[in-house]
């Protein structure tokens, strides 16, 4: 089975900035891609940003230019660092992993969310 752990929500004023870290284990033999999404209330779910094990990216038009996705392969973590937040960025995000595991079977695993709200 593989696990995360998001961290680094919270409260920001609008123009703060937030870093979000996902932390995956268990038993991984490698991850390919690792995804931050958010679901803000009465709206579906949406892919933020994206990178592959290459370290290609890939983000939401509204984000562009504003957050930041990174990823260490060591620690099996990926970053979201999120800078000139807007009101509209509040929303739950929740970090998604693909991969394969120990036993050779390919996985893809959500984390718990983690809120992220930004006042006006």
């Amino acid at each position: 089975q593989v696990q995360l752990v998001e961290s680094g929500g919270g409260l920001v004023q609008a123009g703060g900035s937030l870093r979000l870290s996902c932390a995956a284990s268990g038993s991984i033999l490698s991850i390919n891609v690792m995804n931050w999404h958010r679901q803000a209330p009465g709206k579906q779910r949406e892919l933020v940003a994206g990178i592959t094990s290459g370290g290609r990216t890939n983000y939401a038009d509204s984000v562009k230019d504003r957050f930041t996705i990174s990823r260490d392969n060591a620690k099996n973590t990926v970053y979201l660092q999120m800078n000139s937040l807007k009101p509209e960025d509040t929303a739950v995000y929740y970090c998604n992993v693909e991969g394969v595991s120990t036993t050779f079977r390919r996985f893809g695993t959500w984390g718990q969310g983690i809120q992220v709200t930004v006042s006006s």
